[in-house]
């Protein structure tokens, strides 16, 4: 059923969002991302002691090229 929509103000969208005003059947938005960090990064919560004296991360990729989004849908 066709929509009736009035004035719209965008001001922003992300680089992976969708902005889609009518009918549609599908909207599928994709994306990649890598993501390095240290040991306790991703830690959350209260009273959370994490000792990490000697840390490092590699981020050393030796096959350079890494899965994509193509017929990711």
């Amino acid at each position: 059923m066709p929509a009736i929509v009035g004035i719209v103000q965008v001001n922003s969208i992300g680089s992976s969002g969708v902005f889609h005003i009518g009918d549609v059947y599908q909207i599928a938005p994709t994306s990649t991302a890598k993501t390095y960090s240290g040991a306790g990064s991703f830690n959350t919560g209260e009273r959370l002691y994490v000792y990490n004296n000697r840390s490092k991360t590699n981020t050393y990729d030796k096959d350079v090229k890494d899965q994509g989004n193509v017929l990711n849908v």
